[in-house]
């Protein structure tokens, strides 16, 4: 019983030895929580300050006391160190703000005394050590490492009113451009260029039109002076774009438009493969890239995207005269009264010259574009040969007689016919080279003019040399246009009769007389092949003339002499199969080599001398361009506007096309079959004399004529029906 009563008193002893520890720590969280509570504001500025997260461990609770606990204060003590728990990301401020209903709602009724005595401690002696041992620590450093953690957009260069447009444009541009642009090469350099500019509007900034797209805008609405068509350059309506989407839409509209015109103005309205297959220009198209880099940096948007017309004095000419032509309705009509017929005789050898005088010449001069002599009343050669000018502009038999129906013709023209042939010869201006001539010969370069029968040379800008030619007849003799170089001159050429002269006119006529070759001094050879092969040696008598003048094409045409001199005298001077030929060859052969070679001092006698039997090459160091024309208006050195018959009729044809086509269905490439230089076996009647029966080489035409292989054909489109190629002879 002692020893129980002693063990009793010792138990009680160590109870009281835990309810003093109680006590003391008791007070002294109860004076901490005081504290907590009487500094709020000093807690809220500790809060602010960057401290290091406390790894804390959790208060015990009541299920982690056993009644049965025989655990001493040094074992509770260090209960709460045993398991170091993760440290929360919580601010130290939530832990510290301890309430004393935390520790009233500690389960009190539910355990005896002592259990509560020895949880309370336990729950509330980690608030004391959040707010008395905490180090500085940030508690808002997790917070702010959580979007760190997410990838950073790229600051944009572009400003934010114009954001939302760039948006929609990356967005179409990336999925749907081909709606504004059907060519690849359009897309590729849209996608470049926005895409440079993190695809901010260039046409528009904040909703309003910059300066560049002002100027666009002004030159595309003006394209009509310019010989195109507005329409096939449309221009949106930016005022009535007032959402993002709309701004998106009309930026890539009129970059679109801007394509279009620069591509036309550069390269015409229409391909010339649609007008004829004697037809043959360089390709010279326009570079979206570069066309967006030019007028989008330029101080005048206008005038960099004029810049792709035709740079030459006569296209501008040309613009100018249809400018006046649309614009002569406005002002008073020169009327010219009925009267007599007018016509001038010039002096013969029987007779003295006959200038007739009429108050209504005047007038005539001033309608026919005469400033000199304004006020002279008399029909003299000058008005005369202004009559015959515009009477064979105007399909009419060019007499030089101002009869009533000249005087109809002059007082009603047919404005309209005139604009429209303006047009074409303006489109046809933009099928040509940008640069006609060489650089290194002083831009020399030749230039002929069919329906005007004339070829000049040309240098520095100016005409050198000019003088009259015969070309191919209307139909499968009509002469080809096309640019090519003149590489060297042949001084007593020896003529290689083309094939369709030799099958369609030669060969025929041996069928009659076996002999008409032979009698006309023409050489006939069979190639091993079975084909023919006709030639005419060096002479006097050659259909070539002394003079040959070679650039070779595809088309077999070429420039030579003639000993028929007589048909140079005739107005309409259509009448070879396809070749040109020359009124002065000599002085011709002399212009052109000074250009070529300047230090060798050629003169039209010392070509002449070289005259003979024998074939002389004469080669250019540089090649001089030449260039085959179809100008049926024109303005000449005076300054008139000069209209000419259209002997090939392409006149018509472009007109044609250009009223009944739209848009971009122009500019469609027709294929056309590439001339065949190999000829069908031919048998020969009997009596036929042949220079060398099968011991010919074989050379086709071109080769016999050029020199050389046959020229590569360009690659006819895909898609197209090829039309049947004429071959141009002499």
């Amino acid at each position: 019983m002692r020893d129980c009563l002693n063990h009793r008193a010792g138990f009680d002893r160590v109870l009281m030895t835990v309810a003093a520890t109680f006590l003391t720590v008791s007070a002294s969280s109860a004076l901490a929580q005081d504290q907590t509570r009487s500094s709020a504001a000093e807690l809220a500025i500790e809060a602010a300050i960057p401290r290091p997260e406390p790894a804390n461990v959790p208060p015990p609770t009541a299920s982690d006391i056993k009644p049965d606990t025989t655990a001493t204060v040094q074992d509770s003590a260090k209960e709460p160190t045993k398991e170091p728990v993760k440290a929360e990301a919580a601010p130290a401020a939530d832990k510290v703000e301890t309430k004393p209903s935390d520790v009233a709602t500690t389960p009190a009724t539910d355990a005896p005394k002592n259990e509560t005595a020895k949880t309370e401690p336990a729950k509330t002696e980690p608030a004391k050590a959040d707010t008395a041992t905490a180090t500085p620590a940030a508690p808002a450093a997790p917070a702010a490492a959580a979007p760190a953690a997410e990838p950073v957009k790229a600051a944009s260069n572009v400003p934010a009113a114009d954001q939302p447009v760039a948006d929609r444009l990356k967005d179409i541009i990336g999925a749907k451009t081909s709606r504004h642009f059907d060519r690849k090469n359009e897309r590729a350099a849209i996608e470049k260029f926005y895409g440079a500019r993190d695809f901010a509007p260039v046409w528009t900034q904040a909703g309003g039109l910059t300066n560049a797209a002002k100027g666009v805008i002004a030159r595309l609405k003006d394209a009509a002076s310019d010989g195109l068509n507005p329409a096939d350059y449309p221009v949106p309506d930016f005022a009535a774009a007032t959402t993002p989407d709309a701004l998106a839409d009309a930026e890539l509209k009129l970059t679109a438009s801007m394509f279009d015109y620069a591509r036309q103005a550069q390269s015409g309205r229409m391909h010339w493969s649609q007008v004829s297959g004697d037809i043959l220009y360089p390709e010279h198209p326009t570079d979206p890239s570069e066309v967006l880099a030019k007028v989008t940096t330029a101080a005048d948007a206008s005038a960099a995207l004029d810049s792709y017309n035709p740079p030459q004095k006569l296209y501008k000419e040309l613009k100018a005269k249809l400018a006046e032509l649309r614009g002569q309705g406005n002002g008073p009509v020169i009327e010219i009264a009925d009267g007599p017929a007018l016509k001038y005789t010039p002096a013969g050898k029987k007779q003295a010259e006959i200038v007739v005088e009429d108050p209504r010449v005047p007038q005539l001069r001033a309608k026919l574009g005469l400033a000199e002599n304004a006020s002279d009343t008399r029909y003299d050669a000058a008005v005369a040969e202004a009559v015959r000018k515009f009477q064979s502009g105007a399909e009419m038999k060019a007499t030089g007689i101002l009869d009533d129906k000249t005087v109809k013709a002059i007082n009603t023209p047919k404005r309209d016919k005139q604009i429209d042939v303006v047009l074409v010869n303006m489109e046809r201006w933009r099928w040509l080279p940008r640069d006609l001539g060489t650089p290194s010969l002083g831009d020399a370069y030749v230039i002929l003019n069919i329906p005007d029968y004339t070829l000049k040379v040309m240098q520095r800008g100016q005409p050198v040399w000019t003088t009259r030619v015969v070309t191919g007849k209307p139909g499968t003799h009509a002469t080809p246009l096309l640019t090519e170089t003149m590489k060297y001159i042949t001084v007593n050429p020896t003529w290689n009769v083309p094939p369709s002269i030799v099958y369609n006119e030669y060969l025929p006529a041996l069928q009659q007389d076996p002999t008409v070759l032979q009698r006309m001094g023409l050489k006939l050879e069979q190639n091993r092949d079975g084909s023919v092969h006709i030639s005419q040696p060096p002479g006097e008598a050659n259909a070539l003339g002394r003079i040959r003048f070679n650039f070779p094409n595809k088309f077999l045409v070429y420039q030579h002499d003639t000993p028929d001199k007589n048909l140079f005298a005739r107005e309409d001077r259509a009448f070879s199969h396809g070749c040109m030929r020359v009124q002065n060859p000599d002085q011709y052969a002399s212009v052109l080599l000074n250009i070529a070679l300047p230090n060798e001092k050629y003169t039209p006698e010392r070509v002449r001398s070289m005259y003979g039997k024998s074939e002389i090459d004469l080669k250019f160091p540089t090649p001089i361009p030449v260039n085959i024309t179809y100008q049926t208006a024109f303005v000449d050195d005076g300054g008139k506007l000069q209209f000419r018959k259209d002997v090939y009729g392409r006149d018509a044809t472009m007109i044609n096309i250009l009223k009944n086509s739209r848009g971009k269905d122009l500019e469609n490439v027709v294929a056309h079959t590439q001339p065949s230089y190999s000829r069908p076996a031919t048998t020969l009647p009997s009596g036929v004399a042949v220079a060398n029966n099968g011991g010919s080489s074989g050379l086709n035409f071109f080769e016999r004529l050029f020199g050389g292989g046959a020229p590569t054909p360009p690659p006819a489109p895909v898609g197209r029906r090829p039309q049947q190629q004429r071959v141009f002879t002499r």
